[in-house]
């Protein structure tokens, strides 16, 4: 087998189910603020946008809805 054909040995897999693909994050107390340009027909196109959690950030699993949190860490290192 090769290196290409091997399962990942770090996925991250729902304990009460075995899910490793779907995953919900959800945070808890956030401030969106977007800053628009109105256009010359009057709509509005969004520009830059920037968010602030002032909350607690949970980790759920997306098939059973299991709290995951314990692994969110670990989740956030491997966003790219």
């Amino acid at each position: 087998m090769s290196m290409k054909d091997r399962p990942a040995v770090s996925l991250l897999s729902c304990p009460a189910c075995g899910n490793n693909e779907d995953f919900i994050e959800v945070a808890e107390n956030v401030i969106i603020t977007t800053h628009y340009v109105q256009n010359p027909d009057g709509s509005f196109t969004p520009g830059e946008d920037n968010s602030q959690i002032l909350g607690p950030v949970r980790l759920i699993c997306g098939e059973c809805e299991e709290d995951l949190t314990a692994f969110h860490h670990r989740f956030t290192e491997m966003l790219f």
